[in-house]
C-alpha cells in the first residue's frame, strides 16, 4: 500500500492521485495545494544572493541591512549577534550592547518593513524560542518573555530565570540551550585565554591542579537549571560540564538526545613560548573543537589544546607543553571534529525544516565569525558551514580522530579573497537559525545585515556580484621592524593590533591616530607597565580583549624601545622616551 508522505522533500519521487489510495486522494489534493502555496510564498531572491555564495539550488534575499549603522555618521554603533524566528516568521535579533530588534515582513516580499526595539537594553548574545517563550541572555542573566502569537513586541512581562552569573573582561557571553527533559544549560566561560599568570604573556605559567579545580567551580563549564523557576543564581544550578575555554555554539540533537557544542580554541602560543612555537604554529595548531556534550564531560582546558594537524590533544605551554608533548589523559574528551584555528564559532542551529534537500535534515549549520589573529597568514573562516548527521543523530565521518565531516555552505562574506586585517572584510557572520518554513537565516555583525536562504532548485548561477566596497587605505610600511622595539612589536603587539597597526574593529583599537600613542609619554609608559585599565579614563572606549600589564615581562629598555617604535610609526613628531624614564615610573615592588 502506498502512503502519502507527511513532508515531501525536493528530489523525492512524485506523489500523484494515480499512486494514492482513493480514500487519501482528498487529503492529497489539499496537501498539494498547501505545498504549492508554501512554495509560492517564498520571496524572490536577490539577483546576486545578497553578495554571498551558496551551493547550487540555493538562493538568498537580504531581509534587512545596516541595522547597526548610524544613518548620520555612517559608523557602526553596535554588533548584531544571534537570531531567533517566531512561528509566524517574525525575526528577533540580539544586539551585543543594546536591546533586541524585532523585524516583520508585512507585504510578503521577504524584506522586513517593520523594525522595533525592545528588551532590558543590557546587551548579550543568545536568543531562542522554547515551549512558548522567547528566551535571551545578557552577560549576567537569562530572561524570557511569554510569546503571544501575532505580537511583534511582547506585551508580557520580562521574567528573570537566572541572574548574577559571573561576567568578567573576556568570554562573558552566555550561551544556553534546552534538552527534552526540562533542563536549561547555561555556559559560564573562562575570562582567560589560558588560566595562567600572567595571561597571554611571555613566560606565562599555569596554576596548580588545586587552583584550577577551585576556579572551575565557578568558570569554564555549563550549569543546568530549571527553565521555569525564576530568580535562580549559579548556586541553584548543577555543574553539567567543565574544562571549557568558551563556547557559544550549542544545540540539542533530538534523534540522539545529546547536546553538541563547539569550543573556541586558545590564542597566543608563540607569545607565551616563542622558543617552541612560532607565528605559524599559532595560526594553525589550536583547533576550534566540536564535541558531544554529555553530563560530566571535561574538555581539557586549561591544561591542553587540540592540534588539528596532528589530530591529537597537546599539553599547553603554560602547563609544560613544548609543541611535542601529547596529553592522553582519558578524562579529557576528544573532539568529534576539529575546525581550523581561530575561525571563531558563534551560533549553531539544527536543521529541522523540510524545505532543503534530504541530506540537510537533522544536520547542523554553524556560523563562523572569522579569525582576527592568524597573522602572518591571511585571515580565514568568515563562513557558514554544514555538519551532516546520520539517522542516529550523530555526525558522520571519522569522528574517532576528530575528523568528522563538514562542508562550506555560505561563503564570500568578506568580499575579498585575501586579507590580513579584519577591517578589510565586508561582512562577518554571527547568527544562524531555521525559520518555520525551513528557510535558513544568517546575520552578520559589522553592518547588521540579515539574509534568508531558500531552496529553489535553480541550476543557473546567481548574477555577477558587485565588487567589495573600498576599504580603508592600507597603512604605509612600518619602519624599524629589525630594531629591538620593532621585534617586540611583531612578537607581542601585532598579535592583537595587527601587523599594520590598524587594530581589529570591535576588538582592539588602531595604533595609528591613537591619542594615547601620540600623547603624554608618561601616560603611555604607565599604560604598558600597568595595563590601560589602571591608567586610562574609565569613560574611554572599551574593547573585549584587554591589554595586560607588561611591567613584569619587559625590561625598562624593552618598554622604551617598543614605545619609540610605536611613536616613530604611528605618531609623527612625537618625542622619544628613555629607559631611565621608564624606570622612574615603574611601580616599586
Amino acid at each position: 500500500m502506498n502512503y502519502l508522505p507527511l513532508v515531501p522533500a525536493p528530489g523525492c519521487a512524485r506523489v500523484t492521485a494515480m499512486t494514492t489510495p482513493i480514500l487519501l486522494r482528498p487529503l492529497l489534493a489539499s496537501f498539494l495545494l498547501l505545498t504549492a502555496a508554501a512554495r509560492a510564498a517564498l520571496p524572490a531572491p536577490d539577483a546576486d544572493d545578497g553578495g554571498i555564495s551558496l551551493p547550487p539550488g540555493f538562493r538568498a534575499v537580504v531581509v534587512a541591512d545596516n541595522l547597526v549603522i548610524d544613518q548620520t555618521s555612517g559608523k557602526n554603533t553596535d554588533r548584531l549577534r544571534f537570531l531567533a524566528v517566531a512561528p509566524n516568521g517574525d525575526i528577533y535579533a540580539k544586539l551585543h550592547h543594546g536591546k533586541i530588534l524585532a523585524l516583520r515582513d508585512t507585504d510578503g516580499d521577504g524584506r522586513a518593513d517593520v523594525i522595533k526595539e525592545f528588551g532590558p537594553g543590557d546587551g548579550g548574545t543568545h536568543i531562542m524560542f522554547h515551549h512558548g517563550y522567547l528566551y535571551h541572555s545578557s552577560r549576567t542573566a537569562v530572561y524570557r518573555y511569554k510569546y503571544i502569537p501575532g505580537e511583534l513586541v511582547p506585551s508580557s512581562p520580562l521574567e528573570v530565570i537566572v541572574h548574577d552569573l559571573p561576567a568578567e573582561k573576556d568570554h562573558d557571553a552566555k550561551a544556553f540551550a534546552f534538552d527534552d527533559s526540562g533542563h536549561l544549560i547555561v555556559e559560564v566561560g573562562s575570562p582567560y585565554n589560558v588560566y595562567s599568570k600572567p595571561d597571554r604573556q611571555f613566560g606565562a605559567k599555569g596554576y596548580s591542579d588545586e587552583e584550577v579545580a577551585k576556579f572551575q567551580q565557578t568558570y569554564g563549564g555549563f550549569w543546568s537549571f530549571d527553565p521555569d523557576k525564576p530568580n535562580q543564581t549559579q548556586a541553584d544550578g548543577v555543574r553539567y560540564s567543565t574544562g571549557h575555554r568558551h563556547s557559544l555554539a550549542l544545540v540539542w540533537q533530538p534523534a540522539s538526545k545529546n547536546f553538541f557544542m563547539t569550543m573556541m580554541g586558545r590564542d597566543n602560543l608563540n607569545i607565551v613560548d616563542p622558543e617552541h612555537y612560532d607565528a605559524l604554529d599559532n595560526a594553525e595548531r589550536d583547533a576550534e573543537e566540536f564535541h558531544l556534550l554529555k553530563p560530566g564531560v571535561n574538555l581539557g582546558w586549561p591544561f591542553t589544546y587540540w592540534d588539528p594537524i596532528k589530530q591529537v590533544r597537546m599539553r599547553a605551554p603554560e602547563y609544560g607543553g613544548d609543541n611535542h608533548r601529547r596529553d592522553d589523559n582519558p578524562a579529557f574528551d576528544r573532539p568529534l571534529l576539529a575546525f581550523p584555528a581561530h575561525w571563531a564559532p558563534l551560533q549553531m542551529c539544527l536543521y529541522d525544516g523540510t524545505q532543503f534537500p534530504e541530506k540537510y535534515r537533522g544536520g547542523m549549520f554553524l556560523a563562523f565569525h572569522g579569525s582576527w589573529n592568524r597573522a602572518p597568514r591571511a585571515q580565514a573562516g568568515y563562513k557558514v558551514v554544514f555538519i551532516p548527521f546520520g539517522a542516529d543523530g550523530l555526525p558522520t565521518g571519522d569522528t574517532a580522530h576528530g575528523a568528522g565531516n563538514y562542508q562550506d555552505f555560505a561563503t564570500g562574506f568578506p568580499g575579498v579573497d585575501y586579507f590580513v586585517n579584519t577591517r578589510d572584510a565586508r561582512y562577518r557572520p554571527s547568527g544562524v537559525t531555521t525559520g518555520p518554513d525551513g528557510s535558513l537565516y544568517i546575520s552578520e555583525t559589522e553592518r547588521g545585515r540579515i539574509w534568508r536562504v531558500i531552496y529553489t532548485g535553480e541550476t543557473m548561477p546567481a548574477a555577477t556580484r558587485p565588487p567589495a566596497p573600498a576599504t580603508a587605505p592600507a597603512a604605509k610600511p612600518l619602519v624599524g621592524l629589525e630594531t629591538p622595539g620593532g621585534k617586540t612589536f611583531a612578537q607581542i603587539c601585532a598579535a592583537c593590533h595587527m601587523p599594520d597597526g590598524r587594530g581589529v574593529a570591535g576588538m582592539q583599537p588602531s595604533l595609528a591616530g591613537s591619542a594615547v600613542v601620540a600623547g603624554d609619554p608618561a601616560r603611555l609608559i604607565n599604560a604598558l607597565l600597568q595595563g590601560p585599565a589602571a591608567v586610562l579614563s574609565p569613560e574611554r572606549e572599551k574593547f573585549p580583549v584587554v591589554m595586560p600589564p607588561y611591567g613584569m615581562a619587559m625590561s625598562d629598555a624593552d618598554v622604551a624601545a617598543v614605545i619609540n617604535f610605536l611613536r616613530r610609526n604611528f605618531a609623527a613628531n612625537a618625542s622619544s622616551v628613555t629607559a631611565e624614564q621608564v624606570a622612574a615610573l615603574r611601580p616599586k615592588p
